[in-house]
C-alpha cells in the first residue's frame, strides 16, 4: 500500500508535467514558427518478487514472473519539427522555410536558430526579426528598392523604378542532424547544444535543406483540437492516480483500525 501510495504521486507528477507541456502548446497556436513539445515518459524499476522462467519445487517452470512496479517518470520534452501552416501576408519581408531548415540571426555575441521568418528592416537598411538581430548573413535592402523576390534557391533580389536590379543577396538556411537537442532559448530562438549537432549551412533546396519563399509566414504547428483532447485525458489521468493515492490510504486506515 505504501508502494501504492509513492507510484501513484510519480503519475501525479508525471501528468502535471504532460498538463504544463499542453498548457504552453496552446498558449503558443498562434505564434509564428512556434514548434509544439511533447512529453516522453517512462516507467520505473520493478520490485522483482518471482522471475518467469524458474523451476518450482514440483519441478515445473514458472511461466510468468511477479513484478510489480514503482511508478513513472519524465525522460524529455520533445520539440516536434513538423511544418506549419502557410500564412500568406503580402508583406515582401516576410520569409518561409519549405522543409527543413532554421534562419540563423545573430542574437548579442551568438548565432541563434529560428523558423520564425517575420522579419523587417532596421535604421540601417538590415533584415532583422522584430526583436533586432540581424539575420546572418546580413542582407541589406536599398532605400530605394521597391519590389523584392525570394527564390527557391534563397536568391532575393531587390528592385526599384522600372524594375531596375539594385541588388542580388543569397538567404542561407542552417540544417541539424538531431533539431529535436536544440535548446529553446525564447523569443522563437533555437541555440545549439552537443545533443543538436552543429549547425550546417547550405543553400536552400540542397543536401536535404527545405526552400525559401517570401510574402508567406510558416504558422504554429499546434493542433489546439489534438492538444485539448491531450488536456482532457491528462486530466482524467490525474484524477485517476488522485483516487489511487485515496484508496491506499482508505487501506492503511482500515489495517491501522485492527489493532482497535
Amino acid at each position: 500500500m505504501i508502494r501504492s501510495l509513492w507510484s501513484a504521486a510519480t503519475g501525479m507528477h508525471a501528468q502535471q508535467m504532460q498538463t504544463d507541456v499542453v498548457a504552453n502548446n496552446l498558449a503558443n497556436s498562434a505564434t509564428t514558427g512556434f514548434k509544439k513539445s511533447r512529453a516522453n515518459f517512462e516507467d520505473l524499476m520493478y520490485r522483482t518478487m518471482q522471475v518467469a522462467g524458474q523451476t518450482t519445487p514440483g519441478g515445473g517452470q514458472v511461466p510468468a514472473g511477479i513484478q510489480i512496479g514503482m511508478g513513472v517518470k519524465p525522460t524529455s520534452v520533445q520539440k516536434l519539427f513538423t511544418q506549419g501552416d502557410y500564412i500568406e501576408t503580402g508583406n515582401q519581408l516576410d520569409m518561409a522555410i519549405q522543409g527543413n531548415g532554421f534562419f540563423k540571426v545573430r542574437h548579442g555575441d551568438e548565432d541563434l536558430y529560428t523558423r520564425a521568418g517575420n522579419f523587417t528592416l532596421d535604421s540601417e537598411g538590415f533584415l532583422t526579426t522584430p526583436a533586432g538581430d540581424r539575420l546572418q548573413p546580413e542582407i541589406s535592402i536599398p532605400s530605394s528598392t521597391i519590389t523584392i523576390t525570394l527564390l527557391e534557391d534563397g536568391t532575393l533580389t531587390s528592385f526599384g523604378a522600372d524594375e531596375a536590379i539594385l541588388s542580388t543577396e543569397n538567404v542561407l538556411i542552417s540544417t541539424f542532424v538531431n533539431p529535436s537537442g536544440l535548446f529553446a532559448a525564447g523569443n522563437n530562438l533555437f541555440r545549439t547544444t552537443q545533443g543538436s549537432g552543429d549547425a550546417t549551412e547550405v543553400t536552400p533546396g540542397e543536401d536535404g535543406a527545405g526552400t525559401t519563399v517570401n510574402n508567406f509566414l510558416e504558422g504554429s504547428n499546434v493542433s489546439v483540437i489534438e492538444e485539448m483532447v491531450a488536456l482532457i485525458a491528462g486530466q482524467r489521468t490525474y484524477e485517476a492516480n488522485s483516487k489511487s493515492i485515496q484508496t491506499a490510504d482508505t487501506m492503511l486506515s482500515t489495517a491501522n483500525g485492527l489493532k482497535r
